[in-house]
């Protein structure tokens, strides 16, 4: 059986490319509601929103926030509840999504935040949250099997299809966190979408913490909170794809898990963060390992609330 890799570099790259975020920022235009700040742009899309939208968004040139990029936008504070919010962002997203700025809509509402249990300022398109920079939040389920042979994981392989990461590894069942559920009540009904796991198994998922990033990628600035899940399974369950997503599932040694992390661009990124955490949590990296204190703190670099 192979072992894990002794030397941390190859996880620490994921900390590094996940985080690019929060070495950029400046690059990116804040956006508010009211006195508070829930998201960033990039320079094209505030041009952009401040010059076809005047009626939902105001320019401010005062930004405290950013050395580089001057100007943030103001939403319009005549919208003053949430539903008001919601429905004049909801016009400006039909409308960028009709021009095809903003692909791979989900019909699914993710509230603008300014901590995970505050209340919704704004409700907005999924699609939309990396373009608008808002905080997001998901789950993401380690599904794993005790063997005679030591610790596998479950790894799914998303579906070719998919507008993001298509074709690349990932956990066998992950999800946005959206409007109106809870995160545990998220992970029963992703499991059985995903996954075909049942309810009865599923409710064994247990919470284990979050990880947390600042990413930037071609569409934006994605600055999310990762709930994280362990669930431990039979060893005669096999999960199937239900709701195409999902291309297969295989079941990996976690030393193949680890090396494959390590040394290959295989998973999804976010995915990386998460597994590495549960290597840490089960003793598989260990505090003798140079760089250990350092590799457990990148894992919660983006704020956690």
């Amino acid at each position: 059986m192979s072992t894990l890799p002794q030397n941390l570099q190859g996880y620490f790259r994921w900390i590094q490319k996940c985080n690019g975020g929060l070495r950029g920022k400046e690059k990116y235009h804040p956006w508010t509601v009211g006195k508070s700040t829930v998201g960033y742009l990039q320079p094209w899309l505030f041009q952009k929103l401040q010059a076809d939208f005047p009626g939902v968004f105001k320019v401010s040139l005062s930004c405290p926030q950013s050395s580089d990029a001057v100007g943030s936008l103001i939403l319009d504070e005549s919208l003053k509840t949430c539903e008001e919010r919601s429905a004049a962002l909801a016009g400006v997203l039909a409308q960028l999504r009709d021009e095809g700025v903003l692909t791979g809509w989900r019909s699914e509402l993710y509230p603008v935040l300014t901590s995970f249990q505050g209340q919704p300022l704004a409700l907005v398109e999924r699609a939309a949250a990396v373009h608008l920079g808002i905080k997001a939040y998901g789950v993401h389920v380690n599904g794993y099997v005790e063997t005679e042979r030591g610790v596998e994981l479950w790894v799914a392989t998303r579906s070719r299809s998919k507008p993001t990461w298509p074709g690349r590894l990932d956990h066998i069942v992950a999800g946005g966190q959206p409007h109106g559920l809870s995160p545990g009540a998220n992970v029963t009904k992703e499991c059985g979408e995903e996954a075909s796991i049942p309810e009865e198994l599923a409710r064994n998922a247990k919470p284990v913490g979050a990880v947390s990033y600042e990413e930037m990628q071609e569409s934006g600035l994605k600055r999310d909170v990762l709930f994280c899940y362990d669930l431990q399974l039979p060893a005669d369950f096999v999960p199937a794809p239900q709701d195409g997503e999902v291309e297969s599932f295989q079941r990996l040694p976690i030393e193949e898990v680890a090396e494959i992390i390590a040394n290959t661009d295989k998973f999804k990124d976010n995915c990386n963060l998460v597994i590495i955490d549960f290597l840490i949590r089960h003793g598989f990296i260990r505090p003798e390992q140079e760089g250990y204190l350092e590799l457990l703190a990148g894992l919660r670099l983006g704020p956690l609330s």
